[in-house]
């Protein structure tokens, strides 16, 4: 059922009788009242009577208060909390036992005592008062909003008797597990926890243990415990199976009806060796005075129906998670691997941006329309690159070279005027771990990006920049990829980092095609790789919002993400957007109103942080497993930071960082110079500098607390098996 158009303020004009008003109106509402209201004083207000409706209300308002825009006071009263003196926002939780708030306003983070943290966990929504102190400011917590957790995983411990379960990662949390809540752990054994109390000033955490996942060097367990802690939905309701496994394993015949008929088209898919969801195919050939373009994109919104229980389920995991052994699917197999994917040979339901590109590379003309297609062939990044320099390619698909040098072509006119508009051009080395039959780390090593990556790179930016201009231009409520340009606090940081490698960059004229600049200049020196984080840890995290800001990195007036709805919820959205405009041909009677796009906004950019921070950590602590295979064996890393306790140093073959502590050089006292990028010893005036090339021993490895220790090999400390770590091999 469309929904109305959305409602202006002034509730009160209007009765309520199907539909529970936004928050906007309740906050105009309790403006207007000037003073807190409870809900049997509110409800009245928007024409609420039954009691079904009134529990709707007042399950929003508890939203609300989670989300830091209302505060229940002791009276039952819900209060504005911009006309309180409070800050609220996301605890951050530190090892050490103080804690930081982030505050939802985005101003700086507030200091949280040690005190203040016995009862706060990480992720807890608080509303706080701020003071100015010491040692800066710091907040008071006046309520707790919501708690981030209400599970963990841990290591179960039994101590004199008492059992308790440490919470893996950081923050360290500890629960108290209550007499017969053991669930038949044993001492060891990583457990999930239900929280039943939470922390206060006088006592412990107490939960039961609901899941025993096994020992801690089972395989796989590294990813079972980053699904549960990050609380990853990777568990299908009955309903949302049931809808995914009612479509055949092929495509309707019916649902090929009213659709362009690309099945004579030659779309490849290009992806990773082991990708199983194609979600994009392209084409490219001379047309006129440049090239058409057709980039093709899975059909998802054909099958996945808004509201229906898939989309529900689609929605809440916001996107694919992919770890190192497995993948948690935004929708089920038999629509991520099947139907909805290109898969070759076989017909496929697509949506497609088909581009006319100018020799300058500049999309002249777009248009968007639905289509059924045949994927011509499955080819990876290394066979596609590979029939490219082939002067005479042979196999199965040696015909499509004429293809793939079309699509290399209008590849490098895109390049060109990416360059032109000055888009930051990041070239970090990532890294692949390979698991062998058991699920043991087998190798880690460095992906090299090819020229194939590229290409697939810049037509689904092309693709994405046309699908942000169709949502923009048809004022249809959607949701942009935006991505803003680093605050004041961190652009002078940033700046006066890039001045002691020499460069003169001006703060006030620090833009994107400036950056660029700066990291075409490190290219092959030592320093390349380091500049490169330090820059992008400068920026702001993109994210997903229904107001157009533009992409800073990017150096777009206008993006948003369209070629990947098998994975992501956002081009799920975009793609609904795009195909009501070409239906109805107005924004009239779309699904969506503005708010509702916020929200989803909010939430899958929320899902997007879960799903970077568990693999992160899972990716880490493999690394860590690894490598304590090879303790005694010797590296060349690079200095990556400096710190008065020491260097931190980063391994580049396998994008692992490790510490080499103070008390492991060379006897001196040991002294950071004043701006910060050298550590120097005051009686042999020795000097470790940032970017400097070290030959290391690796010393320790503690895999739960994610710690790698180095000893340089001048302090006179032999190597136990001296080897080189060398790029591309584990």
């Amino acid at each position: 059922m469309p929904r109305p158009p959305h409602r202006q303020h002034g509730a009160e004009q209007r009765p309520y009788k199907h539909e529970i008003p936004s928050r906007d109106e309740i906050l105009a509402a309790m403006e207007k009242a000037g003073q807190p209201l409870k809900l049997e004083a509110l409800a009245p207000r928007f024409g609420i009577r039954t009691e079904q409706h009134r529990r709707a209300l007042e399950n929003r308002l508890r939203a609300m208060v989670r989300d830091g825009q209302l505060l229940r006071n002791r009276a039952d009263e819900f209060c504005l909390t911009r006309h309180l003196d409070v800050v609220t926002g996301t605890v951050i939780a530190h090892r050490d036992g103080f804690g930081f708030l982030r505050p939802d306003d985005g101003s700086d983070d507030l200091y949280l005592s040690a005190r203040s943290m016995q009862m706060l966990w990480e992720g807890d929504r608080v509303a706080v008062r701020a003071q100015d102190t010491p040692r800066g400011r710091e907040g008071h917590v006046v309520e707790i909003l919501a708690r981030g957790k209400t599970r963990i995983v841990g290591q179960f411990r039994r101590e004199r008797g008492i059992d308790s379960v440490l919470e893996s990662g950081d923050t360290r949390t500890e629960v108290l597990i209550g007499r017969g809540d053991a669930g038949g752990a044993r001492p060891g054994d990583i457990v999930a926890v239900e929280v039943l109390e939470y922390p206060t000033k006088t006592s412990h955490a107490i939960g039961r243990v609901v899941e025993v996942l096994g020992r801690e060097d089972r395989p796989g367990i590294d990813t079972d415990v980053a699904i549960l802690a990050h609380g990853i939905p990777n568990e299908w309701p009955a309903e949302a199976l049931a809808e995914a496994r009612s479509w055949s394993s092929e495509v309707p015949e019916k649902a090929k009806e009213g659709r362009e008929d690309l099945r004579g088209v030659p779309l490849v898919t290009i992806d990773g060796a082991d990708a199983k969801d194609f979600d994009d195919a392209v084409y490219c050939e001379p047309h006129g005075d440049g090239w058409r373009l057709v980039v093709a994109i899975a059909d998802v919104s054909h099958y996945v129906r808004a509201d229906s229980p898939l989309d529900r389920e689609a929605r809440s995991r916001g996107t694919s998670v992919y770890f190192p052994d497995r993948v948690v699917p935004m929708l089920p197999e038999e629509l991520s691997n099947g139907l909805c994917s290109l898969n070759p040979h076989v017909d496929r339901l697509c949506l497609v941006c088909e581009m006319q590109v100018s020799r300058r590379g500049e999309v002249t003309r777009s248009r968007f329309y639905d289509a059924v297609m045949r994927s011509a062939a499955r080819l990876t990044y290394t066979e596609a690159a590979g029939m490219l320099v082939a002067a005479r390619p042979r196999g199965p698909h040696a015909d499509l070279k004429q293809a793939l040098q079309h699509l290399n072509a209008v590849y490098e006119a895109f390049a060109a005027v990416r360059k032109r508009r000055g888009a930051i051009d990041f070239d970090l080395a990532e890294s692949k771990i390979e698991l062998d039959e058991r699920g043991q780390v087998k190798s880690v090593r460095a992906v090299e990006r090819l020229v194939t990556h590229k290409i697939i790179e810049e037509c689904m930016i092309a693709a994405n920049v046309e699908a942000a201009k169709r949502i923009q231009k048809g004022r249809i409520p959607g949701l942009y990829r935006v991505h803003e340009g680093p605050d004041e606090e961190r652009l002078e940081e940033l700046v006066l980092f890039l001045r002691t490698f020499g460069h003169k960059v001006n703060p006030a004229r620090l833009t994107p095609k400036e950056i660029n600049r700066v990291l075409e200049s490190v290219v092959g020196k030592p320093e390349e790789e380091l500049v490169e984080t330090v820059v992008l840890r400068s920026m702001k995290q993109a994210r997903y919002q229904p107001e157009n800001v533009g992409h800073f990195g990017l150096a777009l007036g206008a993006y948003a993400h369209f070629t990947s709805p098998i994975r992501r919820y956002p081009d799920l959205l975009v793609h609904r957007a795009i195909k009501h405009l070409n239906e109805k041909r107005s924004p009239k009677g779309f699904r969506y109103g503005l708010e509702e796009m916020e929200r989803l906004g909010e939430h899958t950019s929320r899902t997007e942080r879960r799903a970077d921070e568990a693999t992160r950590e899972v990716a880490e602590r493999l690394k860590c497993i690894y490598l304590k295979k090879h303790v005694g064996d010797t590296f060349d890393v690079v200095i990556s930071s400096v710190v008065p306790f020491g260097l931190f140093v980063r391994l580049p073959e396998i994008q692992a960082d490790g510490l080499v502590h103070v008390t492991a050089l060379p006897r001196d006292y040991y002294h950071r110079d004043e701006t910060g990028t050298a550590l120097r010893g005051e009686r042999t005036g020795r000097e470790y500098r940032l970017t400097e090339m070290l030959k290391v021993r690796l010393a320790a490895v503690n895999v739960e607390e994610r710690k790698v220790d180095f000893v340089p090999l001048e302090s006179g400390e032999p190597a136990q098996k001296p080897r080189r770590a060398r790029r591309g091999r584990g």
